[in-house]
């Protein structure tokens, strides 16, 4: 056989890395990098240290990329079964498990690396401790293991905007800390949500998520109570001073719509609404963040203005 036979083509080649950049959940971390900057964005810092933002956001961006590239590996059986995910690229064979590995590994040590040399080692060490939370103690036991998997393992993907602070600044403060609450709060009613609506999936995998042990009715209650919850804690910033009326009303507008729409689903108003609540819960958490940055870099400027 010809070397020109067996040579990948460069359709082929296109479609493979298309298939490893499928593999890293390109929206979510696009979501998760939000909040990154939002960490970030909100030190107690003078001139912008350029460096240690470029590099933060490439660092945690490739472990993250590298948790779902496992995600995708440990998965794979479970993923060829449900409707949602059985045309990923490893469930379909595209990706083979070894290559994924060696691309989910070499990405994690970039990144972490990265990180390492250019940033500080608490966020090295913290994001490599993220990602090893969510695709292995997440991903490969407390996902088959409970129906808390969501509430337990969501620790782990709250810690972006801790991530960004860290990243600039080396240490730990309260701030940062009350946005990995928020966003812990924020993932148990996002993710039931899902779980409703792709009940039958998790049912099929044998996957134990709450709709599937609980019921849909028992699933639907702690949507709504969790949405409640997330309300409560989304305004201690501005109970804390951290952040002024700007963010204030704006958390309790979107919390409000969050209200209603749990209330849709806890009630069934509207058709389909647990991916109605779904897909809000998405919009909710990247406007949130949003208004934190409008209301950080405007708000002092305005109450200045104002008396």
């Amino acid at each position: 056989m010809s070397d020109h036979a067996i040579a990948p083509t460069s359709d082929s080649w296109r479609e493979i890395l298309a298939d490893l950049f499928e593999m890293t959940k390109p929206k979510v971390v696009f979501v998760m990098l939000i909040t990154v900057w939002v960490g970030m964005a909100l030190t107690p810092i003078g001139a912008i240290p350029w460096l240690a933002v470029i590099a933060g956001n490439i660092g945690i961006a490739a472990l993250a990329g590298a948790g779902a590239a496992f995600n995708h590996i440990l998965d794979e059986h479970i993923d060829q079964k449900m409707a949602r995910t059985h045309k990923r690229p490893v469930a379909t064979g595209r990706i083979s498990r070894k290559a994924g590995l060696i691309f989910a590994t070499s990405l994690s040590v970039f990144g972490f690396v990265v990180l390492m040399a250019f940033t500080n080692a608490l966020t090295a060490w913290l994001t490599l401790f993220s990602m090893v939370g969510y695709a292995l103690v997440y991903t490969a036991f407390l996902k088959r293991a409970t129906p808390q998997n969501i509430v337990i393992g969501g620790l782990a993907g709250a810690m972006p905007p801790l991530l960004g602070w860290t990243a600039i600044t080396g240490h730990i403060m309260g701030l940062p800390l009350l946005l990995v609450l928020i966003i812990f709060a924020w993932t148990p009613p996002h993710f039931w949500a899902l779980a409703i609506h792709r009940r039958d999936d998790y049912a099929r995998a044998e996957i134990p998520m709450m709709p599937v042990t609980h019921g849909i009715a028992f699933t639907k209650i702690q949507v709504w109570l969790y949405s409640w919850l997330l309300l409560s804690i989304s305004m201690l910033p501005v109970a804390l001073g951290s952040l002024g009326l700007i963010y204030a009303v704006s958390a309790l507008i979107l919390g409000a719509r969050f209200l209603q729409w749990s209330f849709w689903l806890l009630y069934d108003k509207k058709p389909d609404a647990a991916w109605g609540t779904f897909k809000y819960s998405i919009t909710y958490l990247m406007v949130l963040f949003v208004m934190m940055l409008v209301d950080h870099f405007t708000w002092p400027w305005l109450a200045t203005f104002i008396n």
